[in-house]
């Protein structure tokens, strides 16, 4: 059945829509045609032919999902047909308001035209072209031509400009090579700007994760252009991947700029019970067609599980169709691109309740207080607009590049709080809480990897931690959670610590035998603990045990050494007074100390660089 869509394309632009031989032999449009032309105000308009057939309602969905405008045309000698139905309820579920009616082959039943307009516009009341301008044309006679341009350039005039600095997200509909160019695609370009060497992520079936590519090149109307902005029909040149690794519903990104979903919840939006729908369907949006198990949470709500991920944005528009079938079952839009799971009984009805309030659009302060903290680019990637702080939702906080609900920061931070002071109660000589003791505890959101990019994740979830530390005022020590300024205490320990700094302040740089520290009770966890808190340093390795015994000392191999805290420094003042340089036995003597001692000693006064060793036996001071 021809409604004559193409003869039009080719009276408005002189160019031959159908690419195929079968197509210009049958007379019938299988795959998507493109034309364009210049008006008489300058603008130019690109067209996509879509198929009419029903049976070739697949490619026409393709077609018709990136755009913005639309022709909605009519045979006057064929009248309404059930493919119109389908054509209908395809611009309906994807919202598009601006367009024209337009009656063809008027030359072929010239008083069934107002019928037809009649018809159309009673089948059209619902949808966004209700009120749509409607024009006479015939492309054999040129009949309306003219008034169709004319009309048309109003309409272009009158549609929302599209705007240069928004995200690329260009769906391909064609992949092809051409001899010494490599791989070009096609698409409609709807938002952004393109620019030769810009760096794209290409997402399809054979790159899910997502590919490096470069803008290699770019064609607009078969004339080379070096920016391409929106809305216009783009070839673009990739560098990064072979035409054949390239197919239709696969899409070109912004990089860092989108997330990509395979669950997302919707609202119907064409009056179908969604409580009816098939188990399976094929969800078509943008040029993807893409396998998706429905979940219905309601008669207008479902929650969607896709094949693949997807770019989604909130607000998205997505057409279902029963595998198959030649009719679309529902229009669809897309409410939560990061759903919760619905694990408990009762999740389900919960979830219902909550997407009968939300706003397609979304909203910021509710995205916010669901998840507790968010990093910004998550809720960019989502398609929700971040303001500036001093225009933010009450409630929400910026801390860094991270949104944060108050109520569960001030939740946080008391938690927090109560953490770290079970911690020294219940273990005196713990330094404090650990960073990830403390996000395991509270339960944090997982940031690490949000938006794909593992660094700026972490960042996200220490800038998080650190706003948690300062709202319970507390500090950071060492890498350890802590009171400020809360005395550190030794517990039992702490008179065995006395004995110790009471012997120093006699001979500071004598360290006590391993049989002194055991009859002490210190072992390695209170001396570990002393340490941090600046009571002694432990001296031979990242354990303080066995460096002077392995190299020859007096002690067993695994004897801590261990001294007061100001002994290295109480050392260099003695060794600046001996003649340089000095050996081993001389160091030993004016420190009355023993060989034990005195090696791993030196050994910490070379790697603070305070001394030099010039061979197998002297040394020297650094001087300053």
């Amino acid at each position: 059945m021809d409604h004559g869509k193409s003869t039009l394309v080719r009276a408005l632009t002189g160019i031959e829509p159908d690419r195929w031989d079968e197509e210009r032999r049958r007379g019938l449009t299988i795959d998507l045609g493109f034309a364009w032309t210049t008006l008489r105000s300058g603008r130019t308009v690109s067209f996509v032919d879509v198929p009419g057939h029903e049976r070739f309602l697949g490619n026409m969905l393709a077609g018709v999902g990136p755009a913005p405008i639309v022709l909605f045309v009519v045979a006057a000698d064929e009248g309404w047909m059930p493919q119109s139905g389908d054509h209908r309820d395809a611009i309906a579920a994807l919202g598009i308001a601006h367009g024209l009616l337009v009656v063809t082959r008027a030359d072929l039943a010239p008083d069934g035209v107002d019928a037809v307009v009649a018809r159309a516009r009673a089948e059209l009341a619902d949808t966004g072209l209700a009120e749509a301008p409607a024009v006479v044309v015939s492309g054999t006679t040129g009949q309306g031509v003219d008034e169709l341009r004319e009309r048309l350039d109003a309409v272009l005039a009158a549609a929302p400009a599209p705007d240069p600095h928004a995200r690329i997200r260009l769906w391909i509909d064609r992949a092809f090579t051409i001899s010494g160019a490599g791989t070009v695609v096609t698409g409609t370009l709807g938002g952004g700007t393109l620019r030769p060497d810009d760096e794209l992520v290409l997402v399809g079936a054979e790159d899910a994760g997502g590919r490096a590519v470069t803008v290699r090149g770019m064609q607009s109307q078969d004339a080379a252009v070096e920016v391409l902005g929106p809305v216009t029909r783009a070839a673009v040149n990739l560098r990064g991947v072979p035409a054949d690794a390239v197919h239709r519903g696969d899409v070109l990104l912004s990089t860092g700029a989108w997330g990509l979903t395979s669950v997302v919840d919707v609202r119907g939006l064409t009056g179908e019970s969604l409580e009816e729908a098939p188990r399976e369907l094929t969800a078509h949006v943008g040029t993807a067609a893409v396998t998706a198990t429905v979940r219905p949470l309601g008669k207008t709500h479902a929650r969607l599980t896709l094949a693949r991920s997807l770019p989604l944005t909130l607000g998205d528009r997505v057409l279902l169709r029963a595998p198959g079938d030649r009719a679309v079952y529902a229009g669809v839009q897309v409410l939560d691109v990061d759903p919760p799971e619905l694990a408990r009984r009762g999740d389900a009805r919960r979830r219902a309740e909550q997407l009968a309030d939300m706003r397609p659009e979304g909203d910021l302060a509710t995205e916010v207080r669901r998840r507790g903290a968010v990093p910004v680019s998550v809720l960019g990637s989502a398609g929700l607009e971040v303001p500036d702080d001093g225009a933010l939702p009450a409630g929400v906080r910026r801390v860094r590049d991270v949104l944060v609900d108050e109520e569960r920061l001030a939740s946080w931070a008391q938690a927090l709080g109560e953490a770290v002071r079970a911690e020294l109660a219940a273990d005196p000589l713990s330094p404090g809480l650990t960073g990830k003791a403390a996000v395991d505890r509270l339960g944090l959101p997982d940031l690490t990897g949000a938006g794909g990019d593992v660094q700026a994740g972490v960042r996200a979830a220490s800038a998080l931690l650190s706003a948690i530390v300062r709202e319970a005022e507390l500090t950071v020590d060492a890498g350890r959670i802590r009171p400020p300024g809360a005395p550190r205490t030794m517990g039992t320990a702490e008179p065995a610590i006395a004995v110790l700094e009471d012997q120093w302040t006699r001979a500071p740089f004598r360290a006590p035998e391993a049989r002194d520290l055991d009859r002490l009770r210190l072992g390695a966890r209170e001396l570990a603990a002393a340490e941090a808190q600046g009571r002694l340093v432990r001296l031979g390795g990242q354990d303080a045990r066995g460096g002077a015994g392995a190299r020859g000392g007096t002690a067993g191999q695994g004897d801590p050494i261990v001294l007061g805290p100001g002994a290295p420094a109480q050392a260099m003042r003695v060794l600046a007074a001996l003649p340089q340089p000095f050996t081993t036995s001389q160091a030993r003597q004016a420190l009355d100390t023993t060989r034990r001692t005195v090696i791993p000693l030196l050994e910490h006064l070379d790697t603070r660089g305070w001394t030099k060793r010039l061979d197998a036996g002297h040394r020297e001071v650094v001087r300053s």
